[in-house]
């Protein structure tokens, strides 16, 4: 493929505007065609600034011939309807995560792209970074003997009136934003072979939303991940993959300066630390989008379509938990 990747940007989300748009733009192979919100001036801010059409309501991207592509950061709630628009519109789709809030849906989507001959691709962007492929050579190279559990924390400070996250009819609340974060990173460094063993969720009754939570996920092997997130924390996101003779962690796990960045292996004779180069995972995130539609490789969905099943099952043991 030669042409152009046009993209159109369904929602007008802060994610967006501050990262994955400027990422859009520095890629070589991908234009920038519209944008569309449910609002004329939302629209028209986010086209002043990145050089294209402003677009009110959905369906008019999408039903624009000129775009084979779209990037979904609507609210959660939301992403399920307009990716199965957005693919029986023919278009491929790079979706903010959660990809849906069900693993029915998920699945459903999954299919759909499938049958359309289409790419589907959930926005975590941390996958897209070199440092996690780094610590899986270690693991495999034995650094810290046989792996043991993996913990992992990503929590942030409380949010403001407003915040989407806060809205439970918009699909908020920490196991789905945050949360969902610590249980990707769990399937990427234990495999798919992963259960929930239990898990907790605290709720806000003024917005109806969990703002706090952990799980325990376990492999068939024994090998386990503590994982905890919340949206009313001091900031932290991290893991720390423990084994038989020692530890290797990584801070700013999920999301990392574009800068230099390490990764920490304790050892019984001391403490080494791994330089890597900058990179950006916003702009590797885009490139592998780009490159799955460009030679027809279409992602594997079956992480994704897991993902959603752990929070299910997340979400049901805290329920059971609570009864």
């Amino acid at each position: 493929m030669t042409t152009a990747i046009n993209i159109g940007i369904l929602g007008c989300a802060d994610v967006a505007w501050r990262r994955m748009l400027p990422a859009f733009q520095a890629n070589r192979h991908v234009r920038v065609v519209a944008v569309a919100s449910r609002t004329g001036e939302r629209a028209a801010k986010f086209a002043a600034e990145f050089g294209c059409e402003a677009l009110v309501g959905y369906s008019n991207l999408l039903d624009r011939d000129d775009i084979d592509t779209v990037y979904v950061p609507l609210p959660s709630r939301l992403h399920a309807e307009w990716i199965r628009h957005a693919l029986d519109a023919g278009k491929h789709v790079l979706a903010e995560k959660p990809a849906t809030t069900s693993a029915k849906d998920t699945l459903e989507l999954a299919r759909l792209a499938e049958a359309n001959g289409l790419v589907l691709m959930e926005n975590f962007m941390f996958l897209h970074h070199s440092r996690h492929e780094r610590v899986q050579g270690l693991l495999a190279d034995g650094a810290v003997g046989a792996v043991r559990s993996l913990h992992s924390t990503f929590t942030i400070p409380a949010r403001p009136p407003g915040d989407i996250r806060l809205a439970a009819e918009l699909g908020g609340g920490a196991l789905l934003d945050n949360g969902a974060y610590p249980v990707r990173l769990a399937q990427l460094m234990l495999g798919p072979d992963l259960q929930v063993a239990g898990a907790t969720l605290m709720t806000d009754p003024r917005h109806g939303v969990d703002v706090a939570g952990s799980a325990l996920l376990y492999r068939s092997d024994g090998v386990s991940a503590l994982l905890a997130f919340g949206l009313d924390h001091h900031y932290v996101n991290d893991y720390h993959v423990h084994g038989s003779s020692g530890r290797i962690s990584v801070d700013r796990a999920f999301t990392p300066p574009a800068g230099t960045t390490e990764i920490v292996v304790a050892r019984q004779g001391g403490v080494s630390r791994v330089p890597l180069p900058a990179e950006d995972q916003c702009v590797e995130t885009v490139a592998a989008f780009v490159a799955a539609i460009r030679t027809g490789t279409r992602p594997d969905t079956a992480a994704m379509v897991r993902q959603a099943m752990l929070i299910d099952e997340i979400r049901e043991n805290a329920r059971r938990a609570r009864a």
